[in-house]
Order: C-alpha cells, then sequence, then structure tokens
C-alpha cells in the first residue's frame, strides 16, 4: 500500500489532520492507522459521560463511517506501526504489512503510565485510556465491592466522582500532598479534596503504594506504611508514557515525547508528530519544551500540521484549555499555571462558583475557573493579552475581566 499521507493513530488530532486535509481541498490519498479497531472517537468522555454511562458510544465518535468513506479517507484499523524506515518512507505493522508515505503524521498519544510495583500488571488492575479500559472498569464496577484509584489528577478524580455517583466505596491514594498539585494552585486543590471527603470518597494524600495484592485478580492496595486497603478494582491513572518507540528505533531526537519544531516537524525528514506524544517549546510556558495531553493542543497541531502539507505553513500559536466534570462542577481552565507565583481567589470557594487567577511577576499566566463560565471566556483573553494587573482588581468579582484589558 502506498498513500500520499499516512496518519498513526486514530484519537483527536489524527482524526483531525484527515478533516482539515480534506477541508483545506487536498485531493492526495490519506489513510489513518490506527490501533483500536472503532473508528475515532472522543477520549475525555472514557472517565466521565461514558463511564457513567451517560453517553453511548456512538455519541462520542467524532465522524460516522460514511463520513470517511465519503472523503476517501481509508482507515486501516486494529494494526499497530511497530516501525518506521525514514529512507524509504515506509512504515511496518505488527502484521507485517508495509505501507509507504509521501508524509507521515505521528499521532499516536500515548500508554496508561502503570505501577511499577509488585502485582501492578494484575488482573483487576486497570488504566484509562482506550474504549475497551472504559469498558472493562464498567463492568468491574458492577459488581465490586470497594475501589481503590490510584492517583489524584483530572483521571483519577473524576473517575472518582462517577463511581461515588454510582453508590460504591472509594479509597483514593495521592502520593503527593494535595490533588492536582501538578495542574493547579492550592485553592483549587484544597476545593476538590473537601468536594470528594463531602461525597464520601476516602481521600488519602502523602501515600506510597509499595504493591498490589492477589494471586489470578486483585484483593488489596499495599502501602509502604504496611496498611492493606481492600480492594476488587483498582484504577489507576498517574499519567501517559508517550507511544514513541518506532520513532526512536528510527532516529527522531526525543526526550519527554519526540521533539517538534514550530510547524510540528519532527527531526526526520517528511515526519510529523502531534498531540499528547509531541514535545514542543510552548511560549505560555515561557518558551519551555512540554507535552500537553489535552483536547486543544492535538486538534490545533493537526490543523498547523494540514496547512503546512498544502504550502499553508504557519507556526503553532494557541492557548492552552482544558476541563474536568466532577459531580455537579464544571471546571475550565485556560493558560497553564506551572511556575506562577501569585494566586488570587475571585469568588468564595464556599459557593461553589469562583475563579483562581495565576500571576508570575505580575502577569496573568492562567486562570481555572469553577461554573463560572463567564470568567473562563473573558481569562482566555486576559491569558492571551498578558494583562498586567493587581490582585485587588482580579479579585473585585463586581468587575468583568475583560475590563481590564486597555482600551
Amino acid at each position: 500500500m502506498q498513500f500520499d499521507v499516512v496518519i498513526v493513530g486514530a484519537g483527536h488530532g489524527g482524526a483531525q489532520v484527515a478533516v482539515m486535509l480534506r477541508t483545506q481541498k487536498f485531493t492526495g490519498t490519506i489513510a489513518i492507522i490506527g490501533e483500536e479497531p472503532e473508528l475515532p472517537y472522543e477520549r475525555p468522555p472514557l472517565s466521565k459521560e461514558y463511564f457513567a454511562g451517560e453517553k453511548e458510544f456512538e455519541r462520542i465518535q467524532l465522524r460516522p463511517a460514511k463520513y470517511w468513506d465519503e472523503r476517501e479517507v481509508a482507515m486501516l484499523l486494529g494494526r499497530r506501526v511497530v516501525s518506521v524506515d525514514p529512507a524509504a518512507h515506509i512504515v511496518t505493522t505488527d502484521g507485517g504489512e508495509t505501507i509507504g508515505y509521501g508524509k507521515l503524521v505521528w499521532a499516536t498519544g500515548g500508554a496508561p503510565r502503570m505501577l511499577p510495583v509488585p502485582g501492578g500488571d494484575l488482573p483487576g488492575v486497570q488504566g484509562v485510556r482506550t474504549r475497551a479500559d472504559a469498558d472493562a472498569m464498567k463492568a468491574a464496577s458492577e459488581t465490586a465491592k470497594q475501589i481503590v484509584v490510584i492517583g489524584g489528577g483530572y483521571i483519577g478524580l473524576e473517575a472518582a466522582a462517577v463511581l461515588t455517583k454510582a453508590g460504591k466505596k472509594v479509597v483514593l491514594l495521592e502520593a503527593q500532598d494535595r490533588v492536582l498539585a501538578r495542574v493547579a494552585g492550592e485553592d483549587l486543590s484544597r476545593f476538590y479534596e473537601r468536594e470528594h471527603r463531602e461525597h464520601g470518597v476516602d481521600l488519602r494524600l502523602g501515600v506510597c503504594v509499595e504493591a498490589i495484592e492477589g494471586d489470578d485478580h486483585v484483593t488489596g492496595v499495599r502501602l509502604s506504611d504496611g496498611e492493606v486497603i481492600a480492594a476488587d478494582l483498582v484504577i489507576v491513572g498517574i499519567g501517559i508514557v508517550p507511544a514513541i518507540e518506532p520513532l526512536v528505533a528510527a532516529g527522531a531526537d526525543c526526550a519527554n515525547g519526540v521533539r517538534v519544531d514550530p510547524l510540528c516537524k519532527t527531526s526526520l525528514t517528511d515526519v510529523y508528530a502531534i498531540g499528547d506524544c509531541a514535545a514542543h517549546a510552548n511560549e505560555f510556558a515561557e518558551g519551555a519544551e512540554i507535552r500537553l495531553e489535552s483536547v486543544q493542543n492535538a486538534n490545533d497541531q493537526a490543523n498547523v500540521v494540514a496547512k503546512g502539507i498544502v504550502g499553508d505553513e504557519a507556526p503553532y500559536h494557541a492557548i492552552p484549555w482544558f476541563w474536568s466534570n466532577q459531580y455537579d462542577l464544571k471546571l475550565q481552565t485556560a493558560g497553564l499555571s506551572t511556575g506562577h507565583d501569585q494566586a488570587v481567589l475571585r469568588g468564595d470557594p464556599a459557593t461553589r462558583n469562583f475563579s483562581v487567577v495565576y500571576l508570575k511577576a505580575g502577569k496573568v499566566i492562567a486562570i481555572d475557573c469553577v461554573n463560572r463560565a463567564k470568567d473562563y471566556v473573558q481569562g482566555r483573553m486576559i491569558v492571551t493579552a498578558g494583562l498586567r494587573a493587581t490582585a485587588e482588581q482580579l479579585a473585585d468579582t463586581e468587575t468583568p475581566l475583560k475590563a481590564l484589558l486597555p482600551a
């Protein structure tokens, strides 16, 4: 097989490259190689609405089968690319197929990071990345009496919220001294800790897992202090490992992900990388090289690549944004709060309707908004503008954030 553009990865980013290429009137041949048997679908609902049974799988598909057929995008599903020959412009799948490409787009995301402890691979220990993962969790949770969730990031908190609402007994373990420690300030962390505890989650901070116990199935989680927490299902949400091994073997410049330039090009000729697996210099991180695990980043980088392939090159420039649904709380984030030296509360967390504005050296760099959509919309504007404002100005809920922008 030979295609003008081969996209490896059938997630948000990979699908968006194909969509945008056809939108840009690209007439060449396109193939998407996906490791899963399903057509491209949304990932965030896996730990939210899909896991909770609020959305059927068809409702989270990005496009129906008819869409891809009509646009002549070949779907090569149930295949995993195991090697890349950048000189010959060929990829090889786990089934031994060789597929030639003119341009290659690597959009594989990553695999769930599992616990490197004894018993970490026991049946009943579950990561969250694919439909199959979510289906396995749903099936196991129906009969589970006690569930342990390891990791206090978005995935862990969202899973704990869904399970608690379903009436399950949940213990959530976080190694750091607060939840969301990598992505938010202390005000937001403490708010979500209170919320989960008030909903019945046994949330424990600063704990380390020493082993997962069980013979042919998990029975408990042993902590470093010797305590064993009974569990018949363990959900692990501690991040992902970028799926880049074939690019590493092919000689691509890689570190924490595969390195890309502002046009999302790797060090290999005619090979791009986007989304969760792509390490890029981000201006909203003051030029630091980061990986962004978000739908926004995958889609925006996909657009950069598709336009570049048709000759309309423009560097990646997009404000990072994220969201999380837990209980009746909608968290919306714009910007990156990493490295902030000041956090300003806007509103009262006790009302469950507030924002946290993050500053560094007097400049607004990020905002977290809980059930406060207007602040989020205007917060994106002030982060993008690099607004400089006082804590008093930002804390005044009577003043719209956009009013602080220069005329």
